[in-house]
């Protein structure tokens, strides 16, 4: 795990190892207290930091680099409390999306989840998903 400096207040920014590089003004994820918030994460493989092929392959892999940021702090997708999810095309992509999700949760309680059309995303991509996850800092 490479944790950057904290802020004054104690935000500290996650940058796991195995982990997609953050490139240009963003950070993978902040822990501040119990809570830990991931940056939107794409269907980018962490090996080449280059988008992977496939719509339901890309959706996975975004909800993966999700995962991997939330299990650096010892959290799991069981303790996400809200996700927010774009999409380009919501009659197409929502379906998998739910597909992925019941797949990698398996079955209820899901968590509230905002899901949203949008025009454009980074590198004409198809979908990006972030979230935000209980995780009591260990004392």
């Amino acid at each position: 795990m490479r944790r950057q400096p904290t802020s004054p207040n104690g935000v500290a920014t996650l940058a796991p190892s195995g982990a997609i590089r953050a490139t240009g003004t963003w950070s993978l994820g902040a822990r501040a207290g119990d809570f830990l918030y991931v940056a939107g994460m794409r269907g980018i493989d962490p090996k080449t930091n280059t988008l992977v092929s496939g719509d339901e392959a890309r959706i996975r892999q975004g909800f993966r680099n999700m995962q991997l940021i939330a299990e650096s702090e010892r959290a799991g997708l069981r303790d996400c409390v809200r996700l927010v999810v774009y999409m380009t095309d919501m009659l197409r992509l929502r379906p998998l999306v739910n597909k992925v999700q019941e797949e990698l949760w398996g079955k209820e309680p899901y968590p509230p989840r905002t899901i949203l059309e949008v025009r454009r995303l980074n590198q004409d991509d198809i979908f990006e998903v972030e979230g935000t996850f209980y995780a009591p800092v260990k004392k």
